[in-house]
């Protein structure tokens, strides 16, 4: 691989999920963020009791993204080589916390919203 580019990237996605199951995560990417911006307009603030409990999701969604990236590359922990590894490893986690976050936050808001009156 001489060059980075976009597409090299979306085929190395494609090739470690499945192009169904690439896809699919992409669109429930696009969809989850669509929902959370609107739950934003719509209630013109951030509910601080929602925002608590999806930060206390954050864990688990951080080990839910490692171990999904482990299952679907067959890897293992024993298998990070170095400095790099590592830094993928700290960011992978962190995809998923924020992830979590926000799907946390906006389900909260969309299944409970904000009332009338209430600050």
């Amino acid at each position: 691989m001489k060059d980075m580019t976009f597409g090299t990237i979306l085929a190395v996605f494609e090739e470690i999920f499945g192009m169904g199951l690439f896809w699919a995560m992409v669109v429930g990417a696009v969809l989850v963020t669509a929902a959370y911006v609107f739950v934003l307009i719509r209630d013109h603030s951030i509910s601080w009791r929602k925002f608590l409990l999806a930060q206390m999701s954050m864990p688990f969604g951080a080990i839910f993204a490692i171990w999904f990236v482990l299952v679907m590359t067959s890897s293992k922990l024993s298998d990070l080589g170095g400095p790099i590894d590592a830094i993928v490893f700290l960011g992978i986690g962190a995809t998923g916390a924020i992830g979590t976050a926000i799907l946390v936050y906006t389900i909260q808001s969309l299944v409970r919203p904000k009332r009338a009156g209430t600050h």
